[in-house]
């Protein structure tokens, strides 16, 4: 299946190669397997297999075997790894960050991003986003919601706008800007959200 390019980074050719680099770059002391990198982005295996060939011949990533296995991780010592990695986390970044720093927060049952980093991650022609609009979903401590916010700015280097709502509030959608946010895409980080985030 043709992913087109990613309009957030449209020196790269497909949305497949933004994930799998946002998720190698940002993770620079990680080794995935071929197949851990399937699952966790949702790529068939031979697309992961095909687009971490073509950057570990660029020097971007590196490979080593492990039995029958092929452990992949940042090159981090190409010359190169850190100016993409501060591309990559800017551009592609957003929702690897924010997963990771939302990922505990007990009484959080949804996290999503939504608004114009969401849309442009879908593949919507637009501006680039100035922030990241984040949505909420159950019954979180608000501090914790907020510390976690900051963390993911710091990391960033870009706002990000939490909201917080019932889990009753976004099942009824009877307020705008729930009906706002399920009308259009949207990337699901943590829970289930109950229909398709392409809106």
């Amino acid at each position: 299946m043709r992913s087109d390019g990613p309009p957030m980074l449209p020196i790269l050719r497909s949305r497949h190669q933004a994930d799998i680099l946002a998720q190698l770059l940002l993770h620079p002391g990680q080794e995935y397997t071929i197949t851990e990198l399937s699952s966790r982005l949702s790529i068939p295996q031979s697309t992961v297999s095909d687009e971490v060939q073509r950057f570990v011949g660029a020097g971007i990533l590196a490979v080593r075997a492990v039995g029958r296995s092929r452990l992949v991780r940042a090159n981090t010592d190409s010359r190169l790894v850190g100016p993409l990695t501060e591309l990559i986390t800017m551009t592609y970044g957003p929702h690897v960050v924010i997963a990771e720093e939302f990922s505990r927060i007990a009484g959080a049952e949804l996290v999503l991003i939504f608004g114009s980093w969401a849309a442009r991650y879908h593949g919507q022609p637009g501006r680039p986003p100035n922030d990241v609009d984040l949505l909420v979903v159950g019954s979180p401590d608000r501090t914790a919601i907020h510390t976690a916010a900051a963390r993911a700015e710091s990391r960033l280097g870009r706002p990000v706008n939490p909201v917080v709502c019932t889990a009753q509030r976004w099942a009824t959608a009877t307020d705008p800007l729930i009906q706002e946010i399920q009308a259009n895409p949207y990337l699901v980080l943590k829970g289930d959200a109950g229909r398709n985030p392409d809106g």
